[in-house]
């Protein structure tokens, strides 16, 4: 409803250009990968997501058919995985990378204080197999994206591509036990990790195909490794001090 409203209200008052951000997860569950963005639209959503995903993609859709109609320099970017500085790091409502952090980090000054035998009783628990892929997007890389894209995309050169949105990511996945265990060497852990199978595991598989902004011009410059350790870093010393 906020989305509609506001793309609606900016073309009323005669907005230059808009930018709509909405999220991978709008590609089918199975999808082939990489994500390229034709492949909106061609299989079913994953259901722990779905009425995200489909509000998302109704804002992709309400941006392109605002330019069909009537003109408007309405465009739409879908970022993969975001994560960085001022993420959200609370248990019950946050992403998996923020999760990972805080969860390794608390373990870390649990493990610090314990005494040996303590210690074999401290374990980062994990949700599901740790074998689903994700690809993660420094938010400073995200932020140069957007600028990008604003000044140098528009909406009729999407339509020429034959596409309704353009993707932004790293085109480079990694497991989630890969991920923890690059977490857990940045955060200093020494303690055991378990994976809970019962947990869901959501998507299989999550990369996007990156080429075409890649040859627009725009390409990441920050490594998944140099992005945590920086977002460790600022968390280390805003949140928990």
């Amino acid at each position: 409803m906020i989305q509609s409203n506001i793309i609606h209200s900016a073309h009323l008052v005669g907005v230059k250009k808009l930018l709509f951000l909405g999220s991978s997860c709008i590609y089918p569950r199975d999808c082939p990968q990489p994500m390229e963005e034709e492949y909106l639209l061609t299989g079913r959503l994953e259901k722990t997501n779905e009425a995200y995903a489909i509000a998302k993609i109704a804002g992709i859709k309400m941006c392109q058919s605002y330019f069909n109609q009537y003109g408007d320099n309405f465009i739409s970017v879908m970022p993969t995985n975001l994560y960085g500085p001022n993420d959200n790091f609370n248990l019950e409502s946050s992403h998996v990378l923020p999760a990972l952090i805080r969860k390794f980090h608390e373990a870390k000054i649990q493990w610090e204080k314990a005494s040996a035998d303590e210690k074999r009783n401290i374990v980062v628990k994990i949700w599901g197999s740790g074998k689903p892929k994700r690809e993660f997007l420094y938010v400073d890389d995200m932020a140069a994206a957007c600028i990008f894209t604003m000044n140098s995309v528009n909406a009729n050169e999407l339509d020429n591509l034959g596409i309704t949105h353009l993707n932004i990511g790293t085109g480079k996945d990694i497991t989630i036990s890969q991920l923890s265990d690059m977490i857990k060497n940045i955060v200093g852990y020494q303690g055991a990790i378990e994976y809970d199978s019962r947990k869901p595991d959501g998507t299989p598989k999550k990369c996007l195909d990156v080429s075409r902004l890649s040859d627009l011009g725009w390409k990441s410059t920050i490594d998944l490794e140099s992005g945590i350790d920086k977002t460790y870093k600022w968390y280390s010393t805003n949140v928990n001090r």
